[in-house]
């Protein structure tokens, strides 16, 4: 991998842990659902114009939107809206580790190899930390939220796996077409008319910033960045980058909110993170010597 190329995925890292932060400062201003809604509506048009339909079959673009906008982020930033941390937020996510073994497991009959029990293993230990966390910063009401974006996480990726694109970032632009209305239906489902009639004046300078700054850099670019390099690396060059996005969530967490580090707090990261890492892990195959 060339150093331009790790500096690269470096920065993405950066940015996708500090996009918490982002959604954290639109989440408290205005109903979560709606800004996911808006974040969506915004990253695909004008976009959509200038991208080409993929051809699988739609279906799948409506499960990707689906899933991706209202089970993963719809979800996620609600938490957010009910007190989790911008800085457990991003961890909390990679729970995601034992969804997809379930998944893998049952749908696709892939192997549960030793080193992906024990990685599960170490994440549920973490996510027992989690909860114990006193310091407000993962409220009990909140984490069965943070627990289903994580499972949509993985039920997203087996929609992609299922689908066999080989168009990844036009399959993502029209996939999420799918995701805004129903989000604005959700959002309407739960609290009716009154957060569409208080979104005009609650739009301030703030709000804009989160909106934009998840639909463009985070999500645009960020995983056209993403596809480009896991095309170009294999995966598990790739993978273990994916170990610093919390840890930079947590960080934009302590700069933006002073977020405390407390001893619970760094036993969780260092569960989950080496939960993530252990099940990633792939040994390397012995070179035989032929005679």
């Amino acid at each position: 991998m060339t150093a331009k190329d790790i500096c690269i995925s470096l920065i993405l890292m950066c940015l996708w842990g500090f996009n918490f932060s982002a959604i954290k400062l639109g989440a408290m201003q205005v109903d979560p659902i709606l800004l996911t809604a808006m974040r969506f509506t915004f990253a695909v048009f004008p976009a959509i114009l200038f991208v080409r339909r993929p051809p699988e079959a739609i279906g799948y673009l409506i499960a990707y939107g689906l899933i991706f906008g209202l089970g993963v982020w719809g979800m996620m930033v609600w938490s957010i809206n009910l007190g989790v941390s911008a800085g457990m937020a991003g961890l909390l996510m990679d729970m995601s580790i034992i969804s997809s073994l379930v998944l893998g497991y049952l749908l696709l009959k892939e192997k549960i190899t030793f080193n992906k029990v024990v990685g599960a293993v170490l994440a549920v230990g973490g996510l027992l930390v989690s909860i114990a966390l006193t310091d407000g910063s993962v409220p009990l009401r909140a984490l069965p939220l943070t627990l289903i974006a994580a499972f949509s996480w993985s039920l997203m990726s087996l929609v992609v796996k299922k689908s066999e694109t080989q168009h990844v970032f036009a399959f993502s632009v029209w996939g999420m077409l799918f995701a805004p209305l129903p989000l604005i239906l959700f959002a309407y489902f739960l609290n009716g008319i009154q957060p569409f009639v208080d979104l005009p004046s609650q739009l301030n300078s703030q709000v804009w910033f989160s909106i934009l700054f998840q639909a463009y850099p985070t999500t645009l670019l960020g995983y056209w960045i993403w596809n480009k390099l896991t095309i170009k690396y294999p995966l598990t060059t790739m993978a273990p980058f994916t170990l610093l996005t919390p840890i930079f969530g947590l960080i934009g967490s302590v700069i933006f909110y002073n977020e405390g580090i407390t001893l619970m707090k760094f036993m969780a990261y260092a569960l989950i993170l080496s939960g993530l890492a252990v099940s990633q892990w792939q040994p390397k195959k012995k070179k035989t010597i032929e005679i």
